[in-house]
């Protein structure tokens, strides 16, 4: 995040997300001068993210758009393309289904996702960029940018941060934003 001459602030154009001192589920973000706290993937970060592993994706990922419940949330100005979840929003993360790593509609039997969760973890969801715009089966599904588990539990390979976290960072992100996990 930098100022412009005129004191306004300008969207990052990159997120460093680096592991933690001390667990390997936990992380440090960088969005400009900010350093924030964040939860990542149970199993730790991998080069060889596999579908099921827990998790998260070494890797450089552009941000594509988010979702959002309207109805608990209220959304800071973002440059970001967002969408209001609805009920019938789900995410398949069935590796042999033709609709793997996309937004499905329900009903839809095979393994997926519900974007409309009760535990509010979705309330604000990024998409980034891992096996979505050039997929392959098994290679990992649902990889988000969303919020955080009370005591920054550990993810499914997601990066999570903070509601008031999020509400700081959003302003800053736009389609393109890389989020770099390290």
């Amino acid at each position: 995040m930098e100022k412009t001459r005129a004191g306004t602030r300008r969207p990052a154009s990159t997120i460093v997300v680096r592991p933690a001192p001390g667990k390997k589920t936990r992380a440090l973000v960088k969005v400009g001068p900010l350093t924030l706290q964040a939860a990542i993937g149970r199993s730790g970060r991998s080069i060889l993210k596999r579908e099921g592993d827990g998790a998260t994706p070494i890797a450089s990922m552009k941000l594509l758009y988010g979702f959002t419940r309207g109805d608990h949330v209220r959304l800071p100005q973002t440059a970001l393309p967002m969408r209001r979840i609805r009920k019938d929003m789900l995410w398949c993360d069935q590796p042999e289904d033709a609709n793997y790593n996309r937004l499905v509609k329900a009903p839809f039997k095979p393994s997926h996702e519900e974007m409309r969760r009760g535990d509010g973890l979705y309330d604000i969801c990024l998409v980034l960029d891992w096996n979505v715009s050039s997929r392959r089966r098994h290679r990992g599904s649902a990889i988000f940018f969303h919020l955080i588990r009370p005591g920054y539990e550990p993810t499914a390979g997601c990066i999570a941060v903070s509601p008031g976290d999020m509400r700081r960072i959003l302003p800053l992100m736009r389609k393109g934003t890389t989020v770099r996990v390290v």
